[in-house]
């Protein structure tokens, strides 16, 4: 089209596993520009350097505080967007934000679980599409959902937000297996090989930082929490992916897994990267993709359900899920680029 000029997008926090997986997606999708890619440590090396998989010859440059293109995703260590974010919004930049500073509400909440104190009204909107979708298309500035958070509350949105007939959630009890990319590409012991090889680890039990951000796109709140809810969070030696596993429980008898199924295919029946799967899924079914894929299976109790969910952390735990946000806000088809 002749005089059209395609938005151009920056990435600042560039050289970690999500700004290399944001860099590829970017690369590849066929209505935005890749302009520049921002990182500190990294700052001065070519990109084929760090990652030759990408094939990208950029050189990444330290922040200096401007930033001339159209859109911004930041894939920062948790407190530094805080500090970037509203000189951006000022300068009338589109921000999508993969931190968790901008998701939670409560400030109190926030700090809580991140140890960090933000000013009332740090928060932005909470971009999960399936969930969001009008409110993603009318913002120009976005928090993008966590790993963890995305499998779980995939796999309970259904029937916490549009609950079925009579049958009332009263406890939730979640287990949920992450690969070490989650944690970062920083070094660290006990993240190494000979320490995770052959082991799997629960940590940060019922503390973990996504639990205020899963009870909050879900109606409730860690302070005033409609049903009881334990999350135990666990690291295996997967390089990527996340397998969560909800033992939901009913006030009364569980409705059957057919008619949880079919609730959960007409809730998600517009969402096209999520997958009601006739079988357990695994994780090898989603790692690379943007997808969620979800099972029903039924307890034998009459009481509870299992509810099964496998993502892609760094995809749709993360770069994935901001890229396909990004397409919600600019108005195009928010596969594109991703499928």
């Amino acid at each position: 089209m002749r005089g059209y000029r395609k938005p151009t997008v920056s990435i600042i926090g560039a050289s970690g596993y999500s700004g290399a997986e944001l860099t590829g997606i970017l690369m590849r999708h066929p209505s935005v520009k890749l302009e520049k890619l921002y990182a500190h440590s990294q700052a001065g090396k070519n990109v084929s350097d760090l990652y030759p998989a990408l094939n990208n010859s950029m050189t990444y440059a330290p922040f200096d505080g401007s930033m001339d293109s159209d859109i911004c995703f930041l894939a920062l260590p948790h407190g530094q967007a805080l500090e970037l974010v509203p000189a951006l919004r000022d300068a009338g930049k589109m921000v999508i934000d993969l931190s968790g500073d901008f998701r939670i509400k409560n400030p109190a909440e926030h700090l809580e679980y991140y140890k960090n104190r933000k000013p009332d009204g740090a928060w932005m909107t909470y971009a999960m599409p399936e969930l969001f979708y009008d409110r993603i298309a009318a913002s120009r500035a976005v928090s993008n959902p966590g790993c963890y958070a995305t499998s779980i509350i995939l796999g309970l949105a259904p029937l916490l937000c549009r609950p079925m007939d009579t049958f009332t959630v009263a406890a939730v009890n979640c287990t949920a297996i992450s690969g070490i990319s989650g944690a970062g590409r920083s070094g660290k012991t006990e993240l190494s090989y000979a320490e995770m090889n052959d082991n799997v680890r629960a940590y940060k039990v019922g503390l973990h930082q996504h639990t205020p951000e899963i009870m909050q796109a879900l109606g409730s709140s860690v302070s005033s929490p409609g049903f009881d809810f334990m999350f135990t969070p666990m690291i295996a030696p997967l390089t990527r992916g996340i397998y969560t596993v909800l033992n939901v429980r009913f006030e009364d008898n569980a409705p059957d897994c057919e008619h949880v199924t079919g609730h959960f295919r007409d809730f998600y029946a517009s969402a096209p990267f999520v997958r009601m799967r006739d079988r357990v899924p695994e994780v090898r079914d989603v790692t690379y993709t943007n997808f969620c894929d979800i099972n029903i299976a039924g307890a034998g109790n009459g009481k509870d359900l299992v509810i099964v969910t496998a993502i892609d952390n760094l995809v749709k735990g993360a770069a994935g899920q901001a890229v396909q946000n990004m397409n919600i806000m600019l108005g195009y088809d928010q596969a594109l680029g991703i499928a």
